[in-house]
């Protein structure tokens, strides 16, 4: 199975006030934290369309990891 970041839990917190989404530049709603991973105190400040968008994006990754370690251990 290959490890990485990505297949840490992830917290999902309120943005702190005044933050910025990092992909849009618009106000900041939520604080997505790998929790565990190499970067755990890094954290994703995102607007709730961009959070959305980047939580699938990690959950369609780790689907197709999922389906490559299964096809390797067949």
């Amino acid at each position: 199975m290959s490890n990485n970041e990505f297949r840490q839990p992830v917290a999902v917190d309120a943005a702190p006030r005044g933050s910025r989404c990092e992909w849009c530049g618009k106000p900041a709603e939520v604080q997505l934290t790998a929790i565990g991973g190499n970067a755990h105190n890094d954290s994703g400040l995102f607007c709730r369309s961009c959070g959305d968008e980047f939580t699938h994006a990690v959950i369609n990754s780790s689907r197709l990891w999922a389906s490559a370690d299964t096809s390797v251990q067949a």
